[in-house]
């Protein structure tokens, strides 16, 4: 079985999010697995990585992230206790293989952009020109897409409103916290799970994700489970998808334990 998960608000979470979601004082030990300047800056809850662990040595374990790959790099939970395989960054755009980039993959894409997508810089002045100014500070993800940090949280009836109005040149939004992406469709992380599969020979997967981009990979495992406080879950519409009766980090735990305990039955 292929496990793919997304990583940020799923399985593990930045001190922001446990302080959005979470009341830290219920956690007696949490795990570090991001380090940033040589501090810890993400974790996981003790019971969701003993988990994970078992995950991790029982099936393919692929990360599913948006973060770049450099970012990615900073989790010293897969760099240290839990190397894997195959871990798709960039939502989508990059595959690393062994923590090499996948240039078949890469290559790919490459050709997907050029035919498909209004390019980034008209796409930005296209915003501009539509009156769509957010007020907050602007990151570019490795060229490929980009994201607005907001000094203030928008409604989903908004975004899906900013949605429309660009769904005709190639490119989409999603909402997590106060961050707002702006993707080419064709960078999804769903056609790099699909990649992956193929490659694996694995046909049964199993998958975990909190936002709306996370529908694209979900929508090919057999199990599908979403963390009650995530974009996805507030959006509804969710048959056949496990809602977690947990958010924050004890709604990652869940989804670990929940998974972990089928292999345990199956061995």
């Amino acid at each position: 079985m292929i496990f793919a998960s997304d990583l940020d608000r799923t399985l593990i979470y930045s001190k922001r999010a446990i302080e959005d979601l979470d009341n830290l004082q219920e956690f007696s030990s949490l795990v570090p697995v991001e380090m940033k300047d040589g501090m810890p800056v993400s974790y996981m809850t003790s019971q969701s990585f003993d988990s994970l662990k078992l995950l991790h040595e029982s099936v393919l374990f692929v990360p599913i992230t948006t973060r770049t790959s450099e970012q990615f790099k900073r989790i010293t939970l897969f760099s240290e206790q839990m190397p894997v395989r195959y871990a798709v960054t960039s939502n989508g755009a990059n595959i690393l293989l062994d923590g090499q980039v996948d240039q078949e993959w890469k290559e790919q894409i490459t050709r997907q952009l050029n035919c498909e997508t209004m390019v980034q810089e008209e796409f930005i002045q296209h915003l501009l020109n539509e009156g769509l100014e957010f007020k907050g500070h602007l990151k570019y993800a490795e060229n490929l897409f980009f994201y607005y940090i907001l000094d203030e949280r928008i409604t989903l009836k908004e975004k899906s409103r900013i949605g429309e109005k660009i769904a005709h040149l190639g490119w989409r939004t999603s909402l997590q916290g106060k961050k707002l992406y702006f993707i080419p469709k064709c960078i999804n992380k769903g056609a790099a799970l699909k990649y992956i599969q193929e490659k694996s020979g694995i046909k049964t997967m199993a998958g975990a994700g909190d936002s709306i981009l996370d529908f694209d990979f979900l929508q090919y495992c057999s199990q599908r489970f979403v963390p009650k406080h995530g974009e996805l879950a507030a959006e509804g519409n969710l048959e056949g998808f496990t809602i977690t009766k947990a958010k924050g980090l004890k709604a990652g735990e869940e989804i670990a334990n929940h998974l972990a305990s089928q292999v345990l039955l199956n061995t």
